[in-house]
């Protein structure tokens, strides 16, 4: 699906990009970030027009969206505190 399809789908069921991304639980910079693209991946694309067409037909999405237990994902290229970049290799010990 392309990005403008998916904003017309997400304003079809009175969502902004933020409180789509808040509902089905993933930072708003990454789904703004498909603008580039010009596509969404396909299973936003699926929760978008399903949340559209229960939006249009006045069903409560957001009630059934609720219900679902979201789990955090783990962070990817997170740094040990006071480190920047991560540590991708043992660190040798040169003091002797």
């Amino acid at each position: 699906m392309g990005y403008e399809g998916f904003l017309r789908d997400l304003a079809r069921a009175g969502l902004s990009i933020r409180a789509f991304a808040e509902l089905i639980g993933m930072n708003p910079n990454s789904v703004s970030n498909y603008a580039r693209s010009g596509g969404v991946p396909d299973h936003l694309a699926i929760i978008a027009a399903l949340v559209a067409e229960m939006g249009t037909q006045g069903l409560d999405f957001r009630g059934v969206i609720s219900k679902v237990e979201l789990t955090a994902k783990k962070p990817r290229g997170r740094a040990r505190p006071g480190q920047f970049g991560g540590d991708r290799q043992v660190p040798l010990d040169l003091d002797q």
